[in-house]
């Protein structure tokens, strides 16, 4: 009875030493674990229930690049226009529409050329007349006219003894010329007149130059005046005042100066 009592209590001591050896190992194999993972680096983790964008930093030497900014945002606006700039670009324009009408006014012409040419046979040819009209006040006196038609002078005179200044309209040209585009230069010189008060007048000289392009048109005839003026008005200054128009006038048939048909 004795032994088997001890036997007994050796059992109960045997199981309760080997008990708690059993239940720590789970623990012991966790513990293992967790030093062989690899460990996190510091700042990492993310807060509990929220998962960690991925990032991917760019390699060392690769340059970023920036989005374009929207229209309207891309700089300062230029700086405006000042008055001056204006005024040259305005005139600009202004030459360039000129030329313009010139070449548009050129182009008619030369189609006309054409179509009476084409329905003449183009055996007619073509004429021009050109004269010089005097329509200065007594203020000024004509001292010099030199007239130059395509390079070749057609009128050439000077005179201080005012015989050319009566001369209120003096015959230029009048004859047969190609078919086509021309060129007309004109040179005028002048002298001041005027007693008393304007007697200071005298002293002045003034010298104007003007050129005109014109088209000759096949079997008709091209009347040319040139007309010597002033222009503005009694505030205009007087070396502004001189100036040159021409009035072109464009006739069927091959006349002379007086109109009647050239031989």
């Amino acid at each position: 009875m004795h032994f088997r009592t001890m036997v007994g209590i050796c059992l109960t001591g045997v199981l309760l030493i080997g008990t708690p050896a059993a239940a720590q190992q789970p623990a012991t194999t966790a513990t293992a674990a967790a030093e062989d993972a690899p460990a996190e680096p510091e700042g990492t983790a993310a807060p509990e229930g929220t998962a960690a964008p991925d990032t991917e930093a760019p390699p060392d030497g690769t340059a970023t690049v920036a989005t374009d900014p929207p229209p309207g945002a891309t700089g300062a606006p230029a700086a405006g226009m000042d008055g001056s700039t204006y005024a040259v670009r305005l005139r600009d324009l202004q030459q360039r529409i000129d030329q313009l009408k010139e070449q548009i006014r050129r182009s008619h012409t030369r189609l006309s050329l054409l179509s009476d040419t084409i329905l003449t046979g183009g055996s007619s040819g073509s004429r021009a007349t050109v004269r010089f009209e005097n329509k200065l006040s007594s203020q000024f006196k004509l001292t010099r006219l030199l007239v130059v038609l395509d390079g070749a002078v057609q009128y050439n005179k000077k005179d201080r003894s005012d015989v050319l200044s009566e001369q209120k309209t003096i015959p230029i040209f009048s004859g047969s010329i190609p078919p086509g585009d021309h060129t007309m230069q004109v040179l005028v010189n002048l002298r001041g007149h005027g007693y008393g008060v304007f007697s200071y007048l005298r002293g002045y000289r003034f010298e104007v130059r003007s050129s005109h392009s014109f088209t000759a048109v096949e079997g008709k005839t091209t009347r040319l005046r040139i007309l010597a003026y002033e222009k503005g008005g009694v505030t205009t200054p007087l070396e502004e005042r001189p100036a040159i128009r021409y009035l072109e006038r464009v006739v069927a048939g091959l006349v002379d100066a007086g109109g009647k048909p050239a031989k």
